[in-house]
């Protein structure tokens, strides 16, 4: 688990690789990251977008940025938290990740909060 504060927005990232989906015969590896966002501050704010940079070794680097998260742009109230799961596929089976999300507070002002870069390592290749 890896967290990051930036403008009292709190972002933690938990991992998993999962052996279910992921075959490495075919340079498949899956892997799951669970994110919490929490509100530390005292307005409101609503996620507008979010941009990453994943690192796939042997394969270099890929950007990847949208609306929102799973198709959501939530609001997250003074205290509160947002969570949510989504999944990568590595080539390699050794990587890492890490971005920001764009943020807007009430007076639709936009500010970039950091996501901590996290590894990747597949359960196959790290025994």
């Amino acid at each position: 688990m890896v967290s990051k504060n930036t403008s009292e927005i709190k972002v933690t990232v938990t991992t998993e690789y999962d052996n279910f989906n992921s075959y490495p015969s075919e340079n498949r590896f899956v892997f799951r990251y669970n994110i919490e966002i929490e509100n530390l501050g005292i307005i409101p704010v609503k996620l507008l977008s979010r941009r990453w940079m994943i690192y796939d070794l042997g394969f270099g680097f890929t950007e990847v940025e949208g609306a929102g998260v799973i198709g959501l742009t939530p609001v997250i109230e003074s205290g509160e938290k947002f969570s949510y799961f989504s999944n990568v596929i590595l080539k390699s089976g050794v990587g890492n990740m890490e971005g920001h999300y764009v943020f807007e507070n009430p007076e639709k002002e936009t500010f970039n909060v950091g996501i901590p870069k996290f590894n990747l390592v597949s359960e196959v290749l790290s025994n």
